[in-house]
């Protein structure tokens, strides 16, 4: 019997409960998929997809340029498209479990009482470079406008609506708290704000009866505001109660394990259905792109578009990985930030190269510990808490993306929508499973929450397999630099622990 030999056993005893199922998976499948050989060469599993998604793109694209001269009927292009189609329905089937098991799971599996100051430093750091990341994002896009050529037809139905942006942040407030978290899985409260009213009219005023008639038969539309449900999962509210619900999980500790095992598995079990679904998606990819071309103007704005929209996200990337984080670093420590880059190296590499957060960990715990000294007790709570929580890449990806998307269809959007993208992007990037892709997974949430159509997120799914890889370079360098500053905030109180552990010790030997 073949034995399954675990990467970096040394540093498994560091992963926390929520994330030693899925590294244990993700290693359990490098495994098996190491003997995967095409033509006699042995290729690695996450570099078969790699190949495969590569494939599915380049037929896509020759399938679609090759079939617009044929003049399809729409009958035939709606064919064309169905596989994609599947594999959207597929994405929205799992996305809000994976979203809430994610996020229950992660936060469950801390010891609040233990954890204490050192894990409000660490979630502190997570929120507000997340929350810089999203804006830095959105900011790009809106400078950069990488889908102002309208390259996609304007749905005939849909979209977001035209209502002002005091009524969007009150539907935001809204929906942060919905009356039925089970209906909140597919409906979210919004506005609807013109009705039309009779015009009432004092009579006194009227020369004559026939006047007076007149009057009180004229009607105008007058502004009102009455809630309605939008046929679109509430986004924020499933997040928020998934959050709450965690944070109280972990309170009762002993009382709860049975219902934190139950949600662990799940999210288990949900991982591994969307890992089948992903190694579906070169085909679904190939369907989208062809049946995408078939129905654009013209090709080379759509070059164009998707150009633009690379340069942006690779651009905030950068400024993010090389300016804002390291400025948050030399702003708290008052040290020089690029060591830390100089120190994990290895481990930001590697992440480019498997575009899994998860899958990094162990080289991230031992670059941290053996170059820069970090205590393990940070290592072990702060690293595995990033890799599920600290998805800044992803999060500036989402809110690029969605306003990209917006554009290409020559939406427009209100300041409340680009509020709303910001805080959602936010908000999905934390449920954002740490596997290959998993930032185009969730934005087709973020998509539902102001209205946009998913379906030109197989557009840029052709060129995501470049930007997942660059994403989780700096979602790890982000993981890593947050461990080091919860260090340096804790050092104190990590000494007097350590000083405490040695006289205790000293006293049992002198027992």
């Amino acid at each position: 019997m073949e034995t399954i030999q675990v990467v970096a056993p040394e540093a498994t005893h560091l992963v926390t409960p929520a994330m030693l199922p899925m590294y244990e998976d993700e290693n359990e499948q490098r495994q098996r998929t190491k003997k995967c050989s095409i033509f006699g060469w042995r290729i690695r599993g996450e570099n078969l997809l790699v190949i495969l998604t590569a494939l599915g793109v380049l037929l896509g694209v020759l399938l679609g340029c090759s079939l617009r001269s044929a003049n399809l009927s729409e009958t035939s292009i709606h064919l064309v498209k169905f596989p994609g189609e599947m594999l959207m329905r597929m994405l929205k089937m799992l996305i809000i479990p994976i979203i809430v098991t994610s996020v229950i799971t992660g936060l469950a599996s801390m010891d609040l009482k233990k954890s204490g100051r050192m894990g409000v430093h660490a979630v502190t750091y997570y929120m507000v470079t997340t929350t810089l990341a999203v804006v830095l994002g959105v900011v790009l896009v809106t400078i950069i406008q990488p889908g102002k050529q309208k390259t996609i037809p304007t749905p005939r139905e849909g979209g977001p609506s035209s209502v002002s942006t005091l009524d969007t942040f009150l539907d935001l407030i809204r929906n942060l708290f919905p009356e039925n978290i089970i209906a909140a899985c597919f409906q979210a409260q919004t506005n609807i704000n013109f009705i039309e009213v009779p015009l009432k009219i004092a009579t006194q005023n009227a020369t004559n009866a026939t006047n007076a008639i007149e009057l009180l038969n004229q009607t105008v539309t007058k502004m009102t505001r009455k809630l309605q449900q939008s046929p679109s999962p509430n986004v924020l509210g499933i997040i928020i109660f998934s959050i709450f619900f965690g944070i109280m999980l972990s309170k009762i500790r002993e009382e709860g394990k049975v219902v934190s095992d139950f949600f662990s598995a799940l999210n288990t079990i949900f991982m591994k259905m969307i890992t089948v679904i992903i190694w579906y998606s070169p085909i679904g990819i190939c369907s989208m792109l062809a049946g995408n071309l078939l129905t654009l103007g013209s090709i080379q704005d759509l070059i164009e578009s998707l150009g633009m929209y690379m340069l942006t996200v690779i651009l905030g990337l950068m400024i993010h990985v090389l300016i804002t984080l390291p400025l948050i670093y030399f702003a708290i420590t008052r040290k020089n930030p690029f060591r830390v880059f100089v120190a994990i190296s290895q481990a930001a590499l590697t992440a480019l190269g498997t575009a899994s957060s998860a899958g990094t960990l162990p080289l991230s715990i031992q670059c941290l510990e053996q170059n820069l000294g970090i205590d393990e007790r940070v290592t072990k709570f702060v690293l595995p808490l990033g890799a599920t929580m600290n998805m800044d890449g992803t999060a500036l990806l989402e809110g690029v993306a969605a306003i990209t998307i917006a554009q290409m269809y020559q939406l427009d959007l209100s300041i409340g929508q680009i509020f709303t993208i910001s805080v959602t992007a936010t908000f999905a990037s934390i449920g954002a499973a740490a596997i290959p892709s998993a930032g185009l997974v969730t934005l087709v949430l973020v998509l539902s929450a102001i209205g946009l159509p998913s379906e030109a997120v197989g557009l840029l799914w052709s060129i995501d397999w470049l930007l997942d890889r660059i994403r989780t370079c700096v979602n790890v360098t982000g993981d890593c630099m947050g461990a080091v500053i919860v260090q340096h905030l804790n050092r104190h109180m990590l000494n007097n622990r350590k000083d405490l552990d040695a006289d205790s010790k000293c006293e049992k030997d002198e027992i």
